[in-house]
This record gives C-alpha cells, structure tokens and sequence, in this order.
C-alpha cells in the first residue's frame, strides 16, 4: 500500500515536471519545472529501491538522506516563493524571502549538518531506520535530525497558511479558490509532521500518508493555477479578438 501510494506519487509529480519542459525550453515560467523537478527528485530519494543504489554511489552512510533533505528545503522554498507571488501575499513573501526567513533557513541547515555528523551513518537505510534503531544515542539524534529536516518546510507552510485560507475564501475565480483550499491542505499536511513523533509505531503508516497528501496537493494546487492562467489568457484573446471583429 504505502509503496504504491509512493510510486503514484512519483509519476504524478514526474509528468507534471515533464509537461513543463517545453516552457523550461522557451525560458517561460522556469521556475515552476525546477518546484515540481526538485520535488520529484525528493520523492525518488525517499523510496527504498531507488534510495540504496543512490546512496550506494554516495558510500552508503546516508548521504542521500542529507541530500534528500536539501533538495526538500530548496523545493519548499521556490514553492513558497511562487505561492505568495501568485496570490499576492506579500506578508508571506517577506517571512520566506526575508532576513528572518533566511536566518531561520541558516539555523536549522546548520543543525541538520551537525546532528548528521555526530551520527553513526554508515549503512544505508531509506528514513535511516537503521541508524535509528542502533542504539539509544543514535535513536535520540535522529529524532532530532528528523524534526529539524520538517521544521523548515513547516516554517514556510505556516507562513503561507493565512493567505490560502483568505483566497478560499475570497470571490476569486473557482479554479484558483480550490488550488488555495488544495495548497492550504498540503501546507497543514506539511505542520503536522511537526507531530510525527507523538504517533504510535502501530499507526506509522500515517507518516506516508500525511507526507505524500502534501505533495499530492501540492502539485494538483500548482496545476489548477496554471490552468486557471492559461484559461484567463484565452479568455483575453477571445475579448481582443471579438473588439477587434467589431471595430
């Protein structure tokens, strides 16, 4: 179950970064193929097979899980960075782009660089599960390697979260209104993995679900506002077109 829902994943995410290719090549909108491209990566790295041949070629301490967690930080970021400049929120903007989202950037990647060093790595093992349940000290590190790699796409989801819910709400178009209610999803998804810890080794699962619910919204919430771009554009044309006819 959870690797199907992590393949189904993958291709979504995957065939929304391939669709983007043709803009990539015209130097148009770039920056949402390197969102979807970088979270794509994120997901591959996040699945077992593809994570041992990966951090194989890294020498096999979970490098790739450092790696996993970069790629994760700069995704959120460009995705934070076009959210609050398509729905103009410009609070959300300054919380991400400014000196205080920066430094919050800084802080908790130095931390994750230190909590890994201080580790016993070597073994790869997709989450480091194996690493975690060596021995007390590495179990008490990882716990706290793993809340500073959420803590930061958690920092940018809480940041965004008012001007999603205010667009739910607002009389925008409907297109754009159900990618606000989708990326507010993903952004609440992506809070409560602050939480990940307090759940049952029994409900474990739910750890993929709330995960991967996140990435789902996510790129279907970017897809809607792309849609919903292309119709406006059209919906312009045909207007030109029409007042031309007329004149």
């Amino acid at each position: 179950m959870i690797e199907i829902l992590q393949w189904t994943t993958l291709i979504a995410c995957g065939a929304a970064a391939l669709s983007r290719i043709p803009n990539l090549v015209r130097k148009k909108n770039r920056s949402l193929f390197y969102v979807l491209a970088l979270m794509t990566l994120a997901i591959l790295l996040s699945i077992q097979g593809p994570y041992l041949v990966i951090d194989g070629l890294l020498g096999s301490t979970n490098l790739a899980n450092l790696l996993l967690r970069f790629i994760i930080f700069g995704a959120i970021y460009f995705l934070g960075i076009r959210i609050a400049n398509g729905f103009g929120d410009e609070r959300g903007l300054r919380l991400i782009q400014g000196h205080a989202g920066l430094a919050i950037l800084a802080v908790i990647s130095v931390a994750l660089l230190v909590l890994f060093a201080f580790m016993d790595t070597e073994g790869s093992s997709a989450g480091m599960m194996a690493v975690y349940a060596r021995d007390e000290r590495n179990k008490v590190l990882t716990e706290y390697y793993g809340a500073a790699g959420r803590a930061y796409p958690a920092y940018v989801c809480l940041a965004l979260l008012p001007a999603m819910l205010r667009a739910v709400r607002s009389t925008l178009p409907a297109p754009l209104r159900i990618s606000a209610l989708l990326l507010a999803i993903g952004g609440i998804a992506v809070i409560l993995s602050l939480y990940f810890q307090a759940i049952p080794p029994a409900l474990g699962y739910l750890t993929y679900v709330i995960n991967y619910t996140a990435i789902l919204c996510f790129v279907f919430g970017l897809a809607l506002i792309w849609l919903a771009k292309v119709r406006a554009g059209r919906n312009t044309m045909d207007r030109t077109g029409r007042s031309a006819a007329r004149s």
